[in-house]
């Protein structure tokens, strides 16, 4: 009966053992394609950056523009 059990545990140990070397030889890979993920930028990332920066472009354009307006109607409010 021991006999058994220590074989049905050396088998499931072995299992995990596997696993676990697997996992130590697979991490390098996920690593390396992990930083070259985050070090290069894809197009839709670039697309969506660009996007930003123009709307925040136009953003301040128009408070400038808004600002501006405000200004000339006071302006011309003093000169009435």
């Amino acid at each position: 009966m021991r006999a058994l059990i220590v074989i049905g545990l050396g088998l499931s140990l072995s299992g995990c053992i596997a696993q676990t070397a697997a996992s130590i030889v697979t991490l390098p890979v996920k690593v390396v394609s992990k930083t070259a993920d985050v070090l290069t930028t894809s197009q839709s990332e670039a697309d969506e950056k660009r996007g930003r920066a123009m709307r925040k472009q136009e953003e301040r354009e128009a408070k400038e523009r808004r600002r501006a307006e405000r200004e000339a109607r006071r302006e011309r409010e003093r000169n009435d």
